[in-house]
């Protein structure tokens, strides 16, 4: 069994996103404290250029440090931490214990319609021989059923693909998207967090709130 460390980070962390207004130095600085809080090396750090895909790639150690164009992460191998970034989208961790495989996926409202959740495990059973009862999800905090209003027209395309129950009045639930497909994958270990990164005033960066916010993310990496 191997052991897997991840975590949701806050405000308090401070923003880990290069693409948003901030001072390089400052993001850079944020990510390096991360790396001693939670105790991994900085330099074995990987993040996304993420673009609302269903890109998927998997990560080496010679693997770039920012890996461009995609919205999901997957490793095997040890001592690589594997970031995904948010402000409103969900941060989707993915593991695997018994054959030491981890993942982290962005899912923001293109993904979840992309399928990626299911992508991501999809390829884990393939690549690696990950079984489907082995495997664990966790999401991070992020815009909840209260705060995602969308239109007429994505709630008939919600209604039609996915079923009426995830739908409530003119807002949608992603969080229950991502479940329903890891579900019907046979995926049953599924943690939820029901904090609203919108309205709750927890700790977290929320675009629909602040479009000029940072971004926290999710973290995750195997140990020896």
């Amino acid at each position: 069994m191997y052991t897997i460390k991840s975590y949701f980070t806050k405000k308090a962390d401070g923003n880990l996103a290069f693409h948003v207004n901030d001072n390089i130095n400052n993001v850079k600085n944020n990510r390096k404290n991360l790396a001693l809080k939670y105790k991994f090396e900085s330099n074995n750090l990987r993040s996304m250029n993420q673009t609302h895909s269903s890109n998927i790639k998997v990560i080496y150690h010679n693997s770039d440090l920012i890996v461009d164009d995609c919205d999901a992460i997957i490793t095997n191998k040890t001592d690589i931490c594997l970031l995904v970034m948010v402000a409103d989208c969900i941060a989707i961790l993915i593991k695997d214990e018994k054959k030491g495989v981890i993942a982290a996926v962005h899912s923001g409202r293109a993904g979840t319609f992309f399928n990626i959740s299911s992508k991501v495990v999809n390829k884990m059973i393939k690549e690696f021989g990950c079984d489907m009862k082995d495997i664990k999800v966790e999401f991070s905090p992020s815009i909840q059923k209260c705060c995602y209003e969308v239109n007429n027209e994505m709630i008939e395309f919600v209604r039609n693909t996915y079923g009426e129950e995830i739908i409530f009045n003119n807002n949608i639930s992603l969080q229950d998207i991502n479940k329903k497909l890891l579900e019907d994958l046979g995926i049953l270990n599924i943690k939820i967090s029901n904090v609203c990164t919108k309205c709750s005033n927890k700790d977290y960066f929320s675009y629909r709130k602040d479009k000029n916010c940072g971004r926290f993310a999710g973290i995750i990496f195997l140990k020896e």
